[in-house]
């Protein structure tokens, strides 16, 4: 009877814990400031067109987390990078094509997960590969190719997620030719760019997005082997979530291709730059621009 008593009770236990999850929105975050702008920015927009709960679950860790939570039902949706997506979750070699990446990552995303692309906010959040920018004065830096000059006297620091990813280092390394003088030291993404400008590193990939690079006058050398592929930003959502809630992907769609690469980067230094809160900065933007 005491067993039947517990059965019973764990299964009132999960109905209403699945009864009370209906009540609102999940939105996730990936581990840095970017981010958990986009987020907020979806979060506000969420509450403001469809005036239901949202809760925010904001730095929750990299992608492969972001990934497994959304996939447990953990949150309804996050942002992600198509090129992210293509070759991290998906496991395809890099390619360059814009177009082609986001509809084979939206096509593969429905079909294998539930999760659907919605339109992408217009930025591309590319990889940049940064030095000093006296530095790369000094040595006639401007491309990737150059790094090779001086790569067998340089450190380098990159991210955990970028030493082991498909478009990460090693690929980078490869096509480029780059011999460092040790292997690069793994840190926290957040801790590269001081590191860098500390000169205990001397370069480091970060995101051609970020505000840092000019607040800390950094340079980004170009990729002139088109080695990484297009990171265009994007909401994904649990299918059901969108089912669920018949307003959502039509508010979400409103914010599609309304933030430039350099808007992007503007929004970022006033977080890491500037230091303003987060809800201030997505509660600004959405009132100027999707009113």
């Amino acid at each position: 009877m005491a067993a039947i008593g517990g059965r019973v009770l764990l299964t009132l236990a999960l109905l209403l814990g699945a009864c009370g999850r209906h009540d609102r929105i999940i939105v996730g975050a990936k581990n840095f400031t970017e981010s958990d702008l986009l987020a907020e920015i979806v979060a506000q927009q969420i509450e403001r067109r469809l005036h239901v709960p949202v809760e925010r679950r904001l730095h929750l860790g990299g992608t492969f987390v972001c990934h497994q939570a959304i996939l447990a039902g953990q949150i309804d949706l996050y942002v992600e990078y198509s090129g992210t997506a293509f070759t991290a979750v998906l496991k395809h070699p890099p390619v360059v094509e814009r177009d082609s990446v986001f509809r084979q990552v939206a096509s593969e995303y429905s079909r294998q997960f539930g999760l659907r692309w919605l339109t992408a906010f217009g930025f591309d959040n590319t990889f940049a590969i940064l030095v000093r920018a006296a530095d790369a004065e000094r040595y006639g830096l401007k491309v990737m190719s150059d790094l090779s000059r001086v790569a067998p006297r340089w450190h380098a620091g990159f991210g955990y997620e970028f030493l082991e990813r498909a478009d990460g280092f090693a690929g980078l390394s490869r096509v480029y030719g780059l011999h460092f003088a040790a292997p690069p030291t793994a840190m926290d993404l957040g801790l590269t760019y001081r590191a860098l400008a500390d000169r205990k590193v001397d370069v480091i990939a970060g995101n051609s997005t970020d505000g840092q690079i000019a607040a800390l006058h950094l340079a980004v050398l170009e990729d002139d082997r088109h080695y990484f592929p297009p990171y265009e930003a994007a909401p994904v959502v649990r299918a059901g979530t969108l089912e669920r809630y018949a307003g959502l992907a039509r508010a979400l769609e409103e914010l599609g291709g309304k933030i430039s690469d350099d808007e992007m980067r503007r929004l970022n230094a006033a977080a890491d730059v500037e230091h303003r809160d987060i809800r201030t900065i997505a509660h600004e933007w959405l009132e100027a621009h999707v009113p």
